[in-house]
Parts: structure tokens; sequence; C-alpha cells
């Protein structure tokens, strides 16, 4: 059984990665801004390409951190100290 301090820490850590992937979404909703001010001469092909670049590095990381992949982990690690089944 996990203790109540590993509990904590693990929790402590989901937080923090969310709260980095939150952030991170920021991008994503530029982008997403821009696709939805777009007009008939603008290259929605060019401005889709950033949007798919700002949700994979909002996915993977980008030049610093791993994005929701450490959350995908943190959440895990949470899961199995607490008993939830995975999601």
């Amino acid at each position: 059984m996990a203790k109540p301090t590993d509990i904590d820490e693990a929790r402590q850590k989901l937080e923090a990665e969310h709260a980095e992937v939150m952030e991170s979404l920021g991008d994503v909703w530029v982008r997403v801004e821009a696709i939805k001010a777009s007009t008939p001469t603008d290259n929605v092909h060019d401005l889709l390409r950033e949007l798919e670049k700002a949700v994979k590095d909002a996915r993977d990381g980008g030049v610093v951190g791993s994005g929701a992949n450490d959350h995908r982990r943190a959440l895990r690690n949470y899961q199995e100290l607490v008993g939830e089944p995975p999601s």
C-alpha cells in the first residue's frame, strides 16, 4: 500500500504536469483563432499546418519538456498509487 506522502507527491507532480500542458495550449488557441479569422485569400493550408505543430508540441513537448506525455506518465503513477484503474 502506498504511503500518504507518496500519494501527495504524485498528486503534486500530476498537477504540475497538467498546468504545463494547459499553458502550452495557449499556442493552440492562437492558431485556432488565426484560422477562424482567415479570409478566402489566406493560405488556410499553412494555417492548419501551424495548428498541427502547436498541437504536436502540446502533446509531445517542444524544445523543452515532454508535453502531455509527462502528464500521462504522472497520471498513471498517481492512479497506481491510489488504486484507480488506468484511464
